[in-house]
Formats: structure tokens, sequence, C-alpha cells
């Protein structure tokens, strides 16, 4: 045995497990003053801010919450949504936060999946919440805390306890122990899946701590920044920067609706420094009327992801006055894992050849151990050549312990001793990976592999479009050609022989879309487009062309 294994074990005075809970009383122990959480014409300092906490764990432990219990959160961006991050924790329990946009029967299937004991549930979605519990058995149904908002449309009561009078009425839980193993779960985020169940990503603590600390680092976050929640913290829990603020200090600037003269206004009242949000948020933002838009306090850094956002987007976005930061990353991955380092040099190209490069997705995170372009079936990497085409793979400590109660599925993800991504890209010689498609939205006209991000690029840079998404469409004679749905700004006209004569200005002729529909775009709660609903309609248009 080395000299330098003799005698020197863990012990708590040089090893604690990881974990972002202890974040908050960092804060409240160093910056009791500051104020952490602004909601309306409501606010509270760290100090409250910590004692609201533990007021929750207490109420929480008063209601059976131990480890390994699953409390549910259906709540949009508000404070007892930041609050639950780090009372259910606290006592090794498992946060699984719910999508609020979600129908009655997905809510039910998590509720019952994740064996849910306890409901944190606003009121303004009771309809959707009363249905869902109405579809479980009743040994399946949580115990419900109701949360009335003043700030939230009014709605039915579910349960027999009031969320405010339990923390008014509960003493404050004194201190907290680390759990004794970090890879003790500490939240549980459901997939959005197009096709039959969704899966249930389990997190770590030691995953949400070193994301979290990530964060930080990726964006180069200041002490005391004034974070606005245009993301829902339903979505990866809100990518970790439930911990991330509190981190730094900074200020959560709650916000129930993303609305683009809610959050100008709120950019404006509370000099908001940091957000983030999915390119819908930034196309909100950038065809806001006159009336309600508000001058901005100064550059405010926002962090884009989901569908890589269109080069012309980052660039309208940046004239604006927003300083762009483009992620990319997965639920598996506890959100972004990815993001587009900026070189200075940079600074000095074309506004154009700017967005280009932004629009990439990058490099690992610093605390993410490995990512690459390979072949799928292989693991081969593909050559850093810009070209060649292979799956994105993912593999270090910000990645999930796996899919809850699905082996077969969790085995199949990390087969090869990697995360297999299902997303399609490239590999550039400056070791930047650029996305090209998802495996299954890659069109295949004729032999040739098209790029359906490519083709929408180039449409998001007619005058005209608003947003647009290009699927496959089934051919008799090429197998698949390139169709286009497209929805136009307010007051703008195209028709589909400009859209295409555009297309044809900037694209192979084999890319160029054969069909063009008019009209808005089905989408996901985080602004992602669903394009299974535009390949069964383009598989009809093509039926019905059959036919005709």
């Amino acid at each position: 045995m080395s000299i330098f294994e003799t005698g020197l074990d863990r012990t708590p005075a040089n090893h604690q497990p990881l974990t972002p809970i202890g974040m908050l009383d960092w804060a409240a122990d160093v910056f009791p003053s500051r104020i952490a959480v602004v909601h309306g014409e409501a606010c509270w300092t760290y100090g409250e801010h910590r004692d609201r906490v533990r007021r929750l764990a207490s109420v929480l432990k008063a209601n059976g919450v131990a480890l390994g219990t699953t409390v549910a959160a259906m709540l949009p961006n508000t404070p007892p949504m930041i609050e639950a991050h780090y009372a259910v924790p606290m006592l090794g329990g498992v946060l699984n936060t719910l999508n609020t946009r979600l129908d009655a029967a997905t809510i039910a299937f998590q509720l019952r999946h994740g064996e849910a004991k306890i409901l944190l549930t606003d009121a303004e979605f009771s309809p959707t919440i009363k249905a869902a519990l109405a579809l479980l058995e009743p040994r399946e149904r949580p115990l419900v805390i109701d949360i009335v908002d003043p700030l939230g449309k009014p709605g039915e009561r579910l349960g027999t306890l009031d969320y405010d009078d339990l923390l008014e009425a509960a003493t404050p839980a004194t201190g907290w122990e680390p759990p004794a193993d970090e890879w003790q779960a500490i939240c549980l985020n459901y997939t959005s899946g197009t096709t039959g169940n969704p899966k249930g990503v389990v997190y770590s603590h030691r995953g949400a701590y070193l994301n979290a600390v990530n964060n930080v680092l990726v964006w180069s976050l200041p002490r005391h920044p004034v974070y606005l929640w245009t993301l829902p913290m339903f979505h990866c829990n809100g990518w970790c920067f439930p911990w991330t603020i509190t981190l730094q200090a900074g200020t959560h600037v709650c916000l129930r609706r993303v609305e683009a003269g809610a959050v100008f206004q709120a950019i404006a009242d509370h000099k908001v420094s940091h957000l983030c949000g999915a390119p819908i948020v930034m196309n909100l933002l950038i065809h806001a009327t006159e009336a309600e838009r508000r001058p901005l306090p100064g550059k405010v850094e926002l962090m884009t992801a989901a569908s890589p956002p269109p080069a012309a987007v980052i660039a309208a976005m940046e004239a604006q006055g927003f300083a762009i930061t483009h992620v990319y990353g997965l639920t598996e991955v506890y959100g972004p894992a990815v993001f587009c380092a900026w070189e200075s040099a940079w600074d000095e190209l074309p506004v154009d050849d700017r967005a280009r490069l932004k629009s990439r997705q990058g490099v690992r995170y610093q605390l993410q151990q490995g990512l690459m372009v390979a072949d799928s079936q292989t693991l081969e990497p593909v050559p850093q050549d810009g070209e060649t085409l292979g799956e994105v793979f993912m593999r270090g400590n910000i990645t999930m312990r796996g899919y809850l109660k699905n082996p077969e599925a969790t085995r199949e993800a990390f087969s090869g001793g990697w995360f297999h991504t299902g997303d399609l890209g490239v590999w550039h010689r400056d070791g930047y990976i650029e996305l090209k498609d998802r495996a299954k939205d890659i069109i295949i006209s004729g032999g040739e592999n098209i790029s359906t991000i490519e083709v929408e690029g180039v449409l998001y840079r007619h005058p005209a479009v608003l947003e647009a998404a290009v699927v496959a469409r089934p051919d008799a004679k090429w197998g698949e050609t390139p169709c286009a749905f497209v929805t136009l700004k307010p007051g703008a006209s195209a028709d589909e022989r400009e859209i295409i004569d555009f297309c044809r200005q900037h694209l192979a002729s084999y890319k160029i879309p054969r069909t063009v529909v008019f009209g808005d775009l089905p989408k996901t709660s985080t602004g992602k487009v669903q394009k299974f609903q535009l390949r069964a309609t383009a598989r009809i248009l093509t039926d019905e062309s059959t036919k005709s």
C-alpha cells in the first residue's frame, strides 16, 4: 500500500457529499438582507427566503416526506416553486416538477409512475389536476396542498390544506444534513415524448450541484445577478438555475406568464441582467409592438437553447441590445451541457458571420467530461471536417442517473459508455459541434441527406417569415422531399411560389421545399416544434395528392 493511502480516510472534516441545497445557507448567511425573490409587489430577502424554505420543510416532514419520497409540483414560475427546490431535497425527498401545459391523462401517468405522495398545485391549474386525480385509484392519489396566488387566475381548491396557511403556522426546521450519498436522487423530470408514455429522468444531488456551478462558469455569471424567470422551472428544473442564482446571491424575479409586454416591463422595473428562453421567447421579443417595449437598462444577457436558433434571429436580438449565449442539451443532461464558447476575435466579423458562428452548438461544459460526434453503431468519431454527419454523444457527471423503472431504455441510452442523444450533427475543425437534425428528422431525398435545420435557416431569412419548420414528405420518385410549414409575420404576405423561389436562391436544388403550408406551428410547452404532427400532415398531403 502506498504511504499516501495510509490513514487518509474520508471524515466529516474533509469530505461532504455534493448537493446544491447548501447554496441557500451560504447566500442567507453572507447576504441575509439582499433581495432573493420578487413576485409582483412582494419580495423577500435571503434571510426571509430561507425561513420560508425551512417552514415548508417542516410542513412536508409533518406530512410524511422522508428519504425517497416524491413530491410533485404543478406550479408556474412563482416563489413556491423556488422554495420546493430546496425544501423537498432537504428532507431527502425527490422533487417532480410537472409541465403545467400537459393534459390530465399525462399528468395522471406521471403522478402514478413517480409515486408522488404530496402534490403542490396552483389553483389556476385545478381543472387539469382535478381530472388527473380522477384517473387515479384512491391509493395512488397524493395529498394535495393548494396554492392560491393573488397574481393567478382563480381556481377550485382540491384539497383541505392551504400552502400559505401551513407556512404561517409552521415552525422553521432547524438545520438539515447533506445526503448520505451524493448519488441520491434529487429530482425527477419527464421527457416530452411524442409517442407512448414519457420517460422519467432521475437527477442526482451531485449532478445538480455540478451543473449549477457550471452555469456560473459558462455564463461568466457575476455576483448578485438579477434573473428573470422566463424559462419554465418545470423544464429540467429550470436548467438548474433555481440553485445557480442563489449560489451567486442573485435576485429571482418571478413571472407567471411569458408575454412580451410583461418581459420588457420586468426588465425595466427590476434592472434585469439575465434571462433564459427558447427561440420562441426571442421571437416574441423581436416582434413586440412599440407599446409593449421598454428601454433596456443596459446589455441584457440571454441564454437560449431548444431548437437551434436561426442566425437571423440571433442577429435581430443582438441588434436590440441582448447578448446571446447559445447552449444545447437535453432533459437527460440536466438541460444544457454544451455551449458556444465565444472567441473574442469573432467580434470583428460581420454581423451575419457572427450570428452563423453563434448558432453552432459548440463545446462541452467545463464540468461535463465528454462530447463527440460519432458513428451511431460503432461509436467511431467522425472526422472534424464540418461535413461528415454523425450522432452526438456525451458522458460525465452532468448526465442523468437513468430512466425510472426502465432499465432497458437506460441500457440503450448508455450503450458503449456514452449517452446517445439521438441528435445528428457535424464536428468542425475547431472542435465545435453543430446540430443538423434529430435522427428521426433528417430527410433522405434520392439518397441525399437534407438537414431540416439548414433549410429552416434559409426560410427565416425571408422578410415575411416569422417561424418555419421543415419535415419530410413522402414522395413516390425521390422517397422524401422537404415540406415547409411557415408562419408569416403579422401584416406580411407571401405565397408558396415566392417562398420556393427564395429558397432556390440559397439552396441546392434537391434541398428546396416542394411544398409550403402556411399557418401556426404546433409546439410543446418549452417552445419545441412538434414535428411529429407536421410529418402526419405531410403524409396526409401526399395521400390526398395520390388519390386525386
